[in-house]
């Protein structure tokens, strides 16, 4: 993309409404969302139920709150953001995680994608940077790559990625899927793939400061969830064997490529 087209996207983005799941988030949440309204007018975070002063921290910030009583899990916080930004008549929903992992100066080049691509996801792919990522998250993340790329019929970067753009009829689709936990972003790729809405990769750089918090992915286990459920797909489907071609031969789409 030129430089003449990147800003013809810029300028015709769609507006998008921040949502920011969040649990026990509370020495990282006010600096993920100050810097998300830097970008984005509309921020709503979903607090899901934390135990510290997750919420406290961003009481006197203009934003959106939704906060559940005790924890729903990442897939309802999601679903309820999803709603709300549905009510607030959003073209689309960018999502960023609550931990400071992702960088909120991404979000406009989310945006831009979208605008190139319309009726697309876009994944904040964690490209740069990635030798910093650790070992076993590495691994798990190429495992759920592999299956989330079969059921989808194309290849996926980064399919566990929390940073992405969902435009409304990815909104549509993911409200109306039955599953929880990070299967459910996995999911909704996959559902949104089979109804003609595909996904593109913008590459990001992620932090990985351990001092956080542990991460609420665990690949072992998250990688069985994905694994099952996608299996169950393909035993359903008669394995899509063209699907699982298609993910292997065909290169994955990646816009706004860093300059080399």
């Amino acid at each position: 993309m030129t430089g003449e087209q990147a800003q013809a996207a810029r300028n015709t983005a769609p507006a998008g409404v921040v949502v920011i799941p969040a649990l026990n988030e509370e020495r990282a949440i006010r600096g993920v969302v100050e810097s998300a309204l830097r970008y984005c007018a509309r921020v709503i975070i979903v607090d899901d139920g934390s135990s510290d002063g997750t919420s406290a921290a961003v009481a006197d910030l203009p934003i959106e709150r939704i906060r559940h009583a005790s924890p729903q899990g990442k897939a309802m916080a999601l679903r309820d953001g999803f709603e709300l930004a549905r009510k607030l008549g959003a073209d689309g929903v960018l999502t960023m995680d609550g931990d400071g992992q992702h960088d909120a100066a991404d979000l406009p080049r989310l945006l831009a994608a979208a605008a190139q691509y319309p009726n697309h996801i876009v994944i904040g792919a964690r490209l740069l940077g990635k030798d910093a990522q650790p070992d076993k998250n590495r691994f798990g993340n190429e495992q759920a790559d592999f299956w989330v790329s079969w059921a989808c019929g194309q290849r996926i970067v980064d399919s566990q990625s929390g940073q992405r753009y969902y435009p409304r009829s990815a909104i549509e689709t993911a409200l109306a899927l039955p599953h929880d936990g990070f299967v459910f972003e996995s999911e909704i790729l996959i559902e949104c793939a089979a109804r003609g809405i595909h996904a593109v990769s913008v590459p990001i750089k992620a932090s990985y400061e351990e001092e956080r918090r542990a991460s609420h992915f665990k690949p072992f286990r998250d990688v069985t969830r994905i694994t099952r459920m996608i299996a169950g797909r393909l035993l359903r489907g008669g394995l899509m064997l063209g699907n699982l071609r298609r993910s292997r031969t065909v290169p994955p789409v990646v816009v706004d490529q860093p300059a080399s």
